[in-house]
């Protein structure tokens, strides 16, 4: 995939660098060109440096690798993001760090959507740390790193959760980019943990399966359970047919 990352600072590094190794054509564009090229000549591995307002040309994906409070301003100086996907990344804290700047009522996500209207928004990676996102895929765990993400473009959506499997993580569909309202608070208890608890940035939260012998309880409840729901449909099938 052609990808754009917006931002040379520790995010933008690490997402050149594990895109890069995972083959894909990454671009690098900053405010200040010179900060892209370091950041491609340091990662190599065939990522370019280009100007900034000259990024959309060069990814069909642009990754807002900024604070949340440049990212609109900075998406729209890459060009025309028409039938572009970008990926949202941000937590969008507050100047001292200690809560969410937005929230309950919206998202970072859902801003930069209302802001770049002409392309399809995507929330992710918001939940993980530099350090995990820029290390080899084999030696971020002993199991994929997850990867939660949200979107209402279906099309969009798949091409990140694509993208997120393709760079060696667990990709888990998070629902419609309202529930980034979610992402995000998460996003800032990962922060919490990693800094404030001591835990260090190589964490990063997951979502897991029950135990064996739940799911096999469960399974053994899922013919009835299909059952019903089968005939629940065949009931409401027949009472919309008499009412037409």
């Amino acid at each position: 995939m052609r990808i754009g990352i917006i931002g040379a600072g520790n995010m933008g590094t690490a997402f050149a660098r594990r895109l890069s190794a995972a083959r894909h054509q990454v671009a690098i564009a900053s405010r200040d060109v010179a900060d892209a090229e370091k950041v491609a000549a340091a990662v190599g591995n065939g990522v370019r440096a280009v100007p900034q307002n000259e990024l959309a040309n060069h990814a069909d994906i642009l990754i807002a690798a900024t604070p949340y409070q440049h990212q609109a301003e900075a998406l729209c100086a890459t060009g025309d993001l028409s039938e572009r996907i970008v990926i949202e990344i941000s937590n969008p804290m507050t100047e001292d760090m200690s809560s969410l700047a937005v929230g309950l009522t919206t998202s970072a996500a859902e801003e930069v959507a209302r802001a770049v209207g002409n392309a399809a928004v995507v929330k992710a990676f918001n939940t993980v740390f530099a350090q995990v996102l820029g290390q080899p895929a084999a030696k971020t765990n002993t199991s994929p790193v997850q990867v939660f993400y949200a979107a209402d473009d279906s099309n969009a959506k798949e091409t990140v959760r694509a993208l997120i499997e393709s760079m060696g993580f667990e990709p888990v569909d998070a629902g419609p980019l309202r529930n980034a309202r979610y992402l995000e608070p998460m996003g800032m208890l990962n922060i919490y943990f990693g800094y404030v608890a001591g835990l260090g940035t190589d964490i990063a939260p997951a979502v897991r399966k029950l135990s064996p012998a739940a799911v096999e309880t469960r399974a053994d409840q899922a013919p009835e359970r299909t059952e019903a729901a089968a005939q629940r449909v065949a009931r409401d099938d027949e009472a919309r047919t008499s009412a037409g």
